[in-house]
This record gives structure tokens, C-alpha cells and sequence, in this order.
């Protein structure tokens, strides 16, 4: 329970939920915030901060909605002020579920299924989102550059070291250009997505964090998935579901080891952005818990790297930043 901020309860008293108590939910890397709304199936959604976020959110909840997917319904806005009245899927959060010991498997092919039908969607890029261009993919791995790179070695110089970065890690993701494009959702992972028993089939997985989507390399959302920063998949499981999504994509999606090429290069460029993406969480923003990844964030781009045949890469980061494979229990522990 928390004090309602007054236009907080501006808002809520001009669509009939004047007298509700507000429960702050966990908040996660971003500044947006969610209150439960009591007396009603809604939450409170503050975003004043990003506008063009919060936009993107209703337009992208809507859309995913006429996909037949579940995002939340909004039912009011106040665009103003970043404020709007949503769905409120519950609790039953992937990952406390999965934490109470639910089955993993089940779970995971609802997700993967819920990916195939988007991407099968011809409807599903037919909304006005950025594209996932080769700058932009580019300009996340410079995360690594202005923010790993001084938590390891502050006697180097970022900019010196990011301009041969960049040009490695373009030619190194030259074939994403070959791949269909479509509708990325960026963050498909455990702490977004929800199990809505009272649903059925893809309609049961419950979708939350989208407003930061693109058009884009399909494979991307099935990496977040299935190569979480935060959790471990049991042995053996990532490649059931990889072959489950071969197995179900149209075949304008291209040919299975293209496909799985592309998710290893996008791999390996997720978890790069992340190992500088988390100490920036913890030296600007002042977030210090995500920083306990780290081992697991620098083994799995030393994985993604291998994959997807970056040696050129590996080895420019062993010559340049020597001992950055065993970082991350030093990284850690700041």
C-alpha cells in the first residue's frame, strides 16, 4: 500500500476508482512503475518519463491484442501525464511460477508458440515501430565499449577502443540482412510474460513490456527466451525448443541453419550489449542487483561468440582486454 500521489488520484477519481488503495508492484531496470489497483482487475501504469514509450505501449498493446495474442487492454489514458488504467493479468508471473516448481517445459512451448503465431502473422509488422537497423544494433554494442570496458580497465580509452569494435561487429552481423524482418518485441523474456490459465491456446501467455518493439531479425525474441541473463534452462531444453520453433515457422522464414545462425550472431550481440548494459544499471542508474549476472552474462557471450564463429571478435577481446573471460565473479562482487 502506498500514499496516492495527486495526479495519480486526479486520474483515478475521473474513471470511478477515486477511493482505491494502490500497491506498488516490484519495480525492474526501467523508471516505468506499476500499482495495483485494488477493487478491480487493473493496474496503474506510470510512465511520465517516456512519452514516446508510453505511446508505443497502448498502440502495441492493441495491436498484439487484434494478433489474437494477450497484451494488456487499456481502458483509459492520460497521455499527458503518462498515466493509464490496464489490464491486470495477476501474479502468476513465468518466473514465479517456475520458482514454486511448475513445469518448465509446458511453459516454455507456450512461449515458443506464442513467438511462432506472431511470426507467422502477416498482419503482425503492419504497425509503426523503429527499425532494428545495423546502426542501432551497433550503437547497443557500444554499451559494451563506454561502460564494460572501464569497469574492467578505466586506464583504456572507450572511443579508441569502439571505433574497430564497431567495424568488426558490422561485418560480423552482415548476414541479419538476409533474414525476414518482423514484428520484435525485445524483451520475450520469464519476467515479462505470464501464464493466463482462463485462456486458450497462445492466448494464454500473457505478454507485458513490448513498447520498446521493432521490426527485426525474428531469431532476436528467441534468444531473450531461451538464453536469459537471469536463469538457466535445464540441460538440454533450449534445443527442444529451438527445433520446436524450426519445426512450426512458415518456410518463408528460411532454411533451418539459417535460421539458427542468425539466433547464435544475435546471441552474441544480446549478451555483449547486457555485459556493459548492467554496470551502467549500476554506476548511472544506482541498480546494483543486476550485477550478480554477470558470470553467467559473460559465459554465455563467450557461447554465443563460439556459435555463431566470431573468433575474430574473441580474439580482438582477448588481445585488447586480457583476463575479461573470468571478469564477471570480480564484476560481481563491486
Amino acid at each position: 500500500m502506498t500514499k496516492v500521489e495527486p495526479d495519480h488520484l486526479t486520474f483515478l477519481t475521473r474513471h470511478g476508482h477515486g477511493q482505491a488503495v494502490l500497491t506498488p508492484l516490484p519495480g525492474d531496470a526501467s523508471a516505468r512503475r506499476y500499482l495495483r489497483v485494488s477493487g478491480a482487475d487493473l493496474l496503474l501504469m506510470d510512465d511520465r518519463h517516456d512519452p514516446t514509450g508510453f505511446d508505443a505501449f497502448v498502440r502495441l498493446a492493441r495491436h498484439l491484442r487484434d494478433l489474437g495474442l494477450s497484451a494488456p487492454k487499456v481502458w483509459a489514458t492520460d497521455a499527458g501525464k503518462g498515466l493509464a488504467l490496464i489490464e491486470d493479468f495477476g501474479t502468476a508471473t513465468y518466473g514465479a511460477l517456475l520458482d514454486q516448481g511448475a513445469d518448465e517445459m509446458a511453459l516454455y512451448e507456450l512461449a515458443i508458440d506464442a513467438l511462432v503465431h506472431l511470426h507467422a502473422a502477416p498482419a503482425a509488422t503492419r504497425i509503426e515501430v523503429p527499425h532494428y537497423s545495423m546502426d542501432m544494433l551497433l550503437d547497443e554494442l557500444s554499451i559494451f565499449s563506454h561502460w564494460f570496458l572501464p569497469a574492467l580497465r578505466p586506464d583504456l580509452s572507450p572511443v579508441d577502443f569502439d571505433g574497430p569494435w564497431r567495424a568488426l561487429w558490422q561485418k560480423a552481423l552482415t548476414p541479419l540482412e538476409n533474414g525476414r524482418n518482423t514484428l520484435v518485441l525485445r524483451d520475450f523474456h520469464i519476467d515479462n510474460l505470464m501464464l493466463l490459465a482462463d485462456r486458450n491456446g497462445v492466448a494464454g501467455c500473457g505478454m507485458l513490456d513490448f513498447q520498446d518493439a521493432v521490426l527485426g531479425p525474428a531469431e532476436y525474441d528467441l534468444v531473450s527466451l531461451l538464453q536469459d541473463a537471469r536463469r538457466d534452462l535445464a540441460p538440454g531444453l533450449e534445443a527442444r525448443l529451438l527445433a520446436r520453433y524450426l519445426a512450426a515457422v512458415p518456410a518463408e522464414m528460411g532454411a533451418d541453419a539459417d535460421i539458427r545462425h542468425r539466433y547464435h550472431l544475435l546471441g552474441a550481440q544480446r549478451h555483449t550489449r547486457i555485459a556493459g548494459l548492467f554496470p551502467r544499471l549500476n554506476k548511472r542508474d544506482g541498480k546494483p542487483g543486476y550485477l550478480r549476472f554477470m558470470p553467467r552474462v559473460l559465459g554465455q557471450m563467450q557461447t554465443a561468440l563460439r556459435d555463431a564463429g566470431l573468433t575474430e571478435i574473441s580474439d580482438h577481446l582477448d588481445a585488447t582486454l586480457p583476463g575479461w573471460r573470468s571478469a564477471g565473479a570480480r564484476l560481481s562482487s563491486v
